[in-house]
């Protein structure tokens, strides 16, 4: 940092594509913290400027209330992390007081990175790692974590001038860092993609017409909210966004994300894969990619710099909320003098959400008969895991580790077919690690516990299919549960009903308008929980989607459309006590069946149509044509179909709480995942016994 002239140096958890789960290689942070989170910052001051933060924190904070381990007495040596209150005691415990200074994020007393940086003349940030730059000094933007809890994205702010040098300084000193991983990529076939990659470019460029138009699933409606100029060169950054657009699938790259590390960018005239070599070795990848350009993974900032000089006309579409550092700064600023604390101006940057975002929640055809099936089979994995666990806890008397568990479940989940991995590390908790939200169960572990018949399990887990991704909560109890767990259970059942149940008009309503029809009986008895509803699920892609979410804060306002794919996921936790969650996921059709099936046939007839356009445009050499734009009607409905097909306890409810319409929808539920899962297991096997008698119809009184 000396040598450099650098006076802080930023490491945030991310990898280069924003990633949700960070490969070793990339886990800088970690390593030099010794913190296994995976959300923080960690901040390492020069000495001169760690004695201007400490002066600077204790003139900010008479009382720190504990937002560091020992504020006041900091030393001039000292680096810091901000992380937030998931990880508040995981970080206390794995930091080393000595070096380390914690700064519990949210609490109305722990200062900003900016505010503890005043009077730095330079600080730094890694280009190499993925960071969200808000150039108002202030990030709002929510991200959906594994179990639809919505943290607030760490807090980034320009501090001083930024400076970038050639050489990472952590990887300079981790000697034995872990080689970035090359796990091939695989040909994600047509029958469960549904769409080409050719055609998804076609659908980025006419959007890229329209100077970054908002693009769909639905061909005829490519529809731009303000006149803008044509962008030359569409940029994609993140893994899956990657994965989508060239229908492509990798394993191994990010644990439980079937995607590979590789940025791509579209022009009117190419599309460029940039990644190594070696993920492309395969004879049938390189045939599917005939028409692709293979570029080096490190050159994607040199060529957007390029398309930049190469004309002052050309614009680079990029949301730069999901890019990192060294992509954004490629695209130039502008000279002119600007006011202090102004942002400079990217006049070739088209800022915004891409055309992959809304392409790929809104699922088409064969993207959601995928997902059907995934869950379908992924129900008789779970019979067939229950039987064994109720056996062996209730029949057998013997205690089952929270490990064993993990390993039981994706064993089952295993021998279906086209299993690939689990969506996410299963979270598996007795008892009080049930009020854990991201627990993690190791062996050893002075938390592990077993299962037995007196306390309750919180099991939340998903599997990678080839042709669909699943996730799903389920909460059980083998003996008496006590009235408090039992009402808290039926209030959280009530509430994934209610949310269920919704109908709702289409183009008008984002998801926070539903999340209290969640959390309503919570409400009624002073309780709720401190995560989102609901998160967006990839299909046959990463588990945690967006742009969509269900959640009591409003900052995300995108609309739900046909074709979404949303978890439904209310719960509660007694802290040291127990964890109650029941989770499905949910399908977003209209109401009519007749609409759903019109959609498809519109989009289908679309789809031809401007295909046929583009063979025109190409023989005329005409490429200003707009796509066609679809007249809007009558006003249409939207519900939700569920796509989780695993039945709920029923022995825990409380009856005098529930009505008889939701007694009725648990019956249907009920004998839909018997008709759906029972042809998958043998008539005799514990497996459908257990699947019968869950799935037997509630004796009303």
């Amino acid at each position: 940092m000396q040598a450099s002239g650098i006076d802080i140096y930023l490491v945030p958890s991310d990898d280069p594509h924003l990633s949700e789960y960070t490969p070793a290689a990339y886990q800088r942070r970690s390593f030099l913290t010794n913190f296994g989170g995976s959300a923080g910052t960690a901040v390492i001051p020069s000495e001169t400027a760690a004695a201007a933060m400490a002066a600077q924190e204790q003139a900010a904070n008479g009382i720190n209330d504990g937002s560091s381990t020992d504020a006041e007495a900091a030393p001039a040596t000292s680096a810091f992390l901000w992380t937030d209150s998931r990880y508040w005691n995981e970080a206390g415990l794995q930091l080393d007081s000595s070096h380390w200074v914690l700064q519990k994020q949210g609490l109305p007393s722990t200062p900003s990175i900016a505010t503890l940086s005043q009077g730095i003349k330079a600080a730094f940030l890694d280009a190499q790692q993925g960071m969200m730059i808000d150039n108002d000094n202030n990030n709002d933007e929510q991200l959906d974590d594994q179990d639809g809890e919505e943290a607030e994205a760490e807090e980034v702010v320009l501090i001083g001038e930024l400076v970038l040098v050639s050489e990472n300084l952590v990887d300079a000193i981790w000697s034995d860092r872990p080689a970035l991983p090359l796990s091939p990529f695989r040909v994600h076939p047509l029958d469960y993609a549904g769409v080409s990659w050719q055609d998804k470019v076609q659908r980025v460029r006419e959007a890229m017409r329209q100077g970054g138009a908002a693009a769909t699933t639905d061909a005829a409606s490519v529809v731009s909210i303000k006149k803008k100029p044509p962008a030359t060169l569409a940029v994609f950054c993140t893994l899956d966004d990657v994965a989508y657009l060239l229908n492509l699938r990798a394993q191994g790259d990010i644990y439980t994300a079937p995607v590979g590390i590789a940025y791509a960018t579209v022009s009117m005239d190419q599309v460029c894969l940039y990644c190594d070599p070696a993920k492309i070795a395969s004879p049938e990848v390189q045939q599917h990619l005939e028409n692709v350009t293979l570029r080096p993974y490190d050159a994607i900032a040199e060529d957007i710099v390029a398309h930049c000089a190469a004309s002052k006309r050309n614009r680079v579409w990029l949301d730069q909320s999901r890019s990192n550092y060294a992509i954004c700064q490629a695209i130039p600023t502008t000279s002119t003098t600007l006011k202090q604390g102004q942002p400079p101006r990217q006049p070739q940057l088209l800022d915004g959400q891409n055309a992959i975002v809304p392409m790929k929640a809104c699922k088409n055809r064969a993207e959601l008969e995928g997902m059907r099936q995934a869950h379908i089979v992924d129900g008789a994995a779970m019979a067939e895991f229950m039987a064994w666990l109720e056996d062996t806890v209730v029949n057998q008397g013997r205690a089952v580790s929270e490990v064993e568990i993990d390993q039981q479940l994706t064993g089952c989940r295993a021998k279906q077919p086209g299993f690939l991995e689990v969506s996410f590390e299963t979270i598996a908790g007795v008892g009080s690690n049930g009020a854990i939200i991201h627990y993690r169960a190791k062996d050893p572990s002075d938390l592990l516990k077993y299962l037995d018949t007196n306390n309750p399990i919180l099991i939340d887990s998903g599997g990678q299919y080839t042709y669909g991704t699943t996730d799903v909560t389920r909460t059980w109890h083998f003996g008496t549960a006590t009235p408090e767990f039992r009402d808290m259970y039926t209030r959280v059942l009530k509430g994934n009903i209610g949310l269920d149940s919704m109908v709702f008009p289409e183009h008008t309503t984002p998801g926070f308008v539903l999340d209290v029809f969640a959390r309503k009986w919570l409400w009624e008895a002073g309780r709720d929980y401190g995560h989102g509803t609901g998160h967006g699920v990839g299909a046959a892609l990463n588990v945690h989607e967006g742009p969509m979410s269900i959640s009591p804060k409003w900052a995300n306002k995108e609309i739900l459309k046909k074709g979404m794919v949303i978890s439904n996921e209310p719960g509660f936790y007694a802290d040291g006590v127990y964890g109650v969650r029941i989770e499905n996921l949910l399908e977003v059709r209209y109401v009519k069946d007749e609409d759903n099936i019109k959609a498809e046939e519109e989009n289908a007839a679309a789809a031809a149509a401007n295909k046929k356009d583009k063979e025109q445009l190409a023989a005329n050499g005409d490429q200003s044509k707009k796509p066609k734009v679809a007249v809007p009607g009558e006003k249409k409905y939207l519900k939700f179909s569920k796509l989780t097909m695993i039945p709920i306890q029923k022995n825990l409810i409380i009856m005098d709480l529930m009505s008889k319409e939701e007694l009725d929808w648990l019956d249907s539920y009920h004998e839909e995942v018997l008709a759906k899962v029972g042809p998958l297991l043998p008539k005799d096997s514990p497996a459908m016994t257990w699947l019968t008698k869950a799935c037997a119809k509630i004796e009303r009184t």
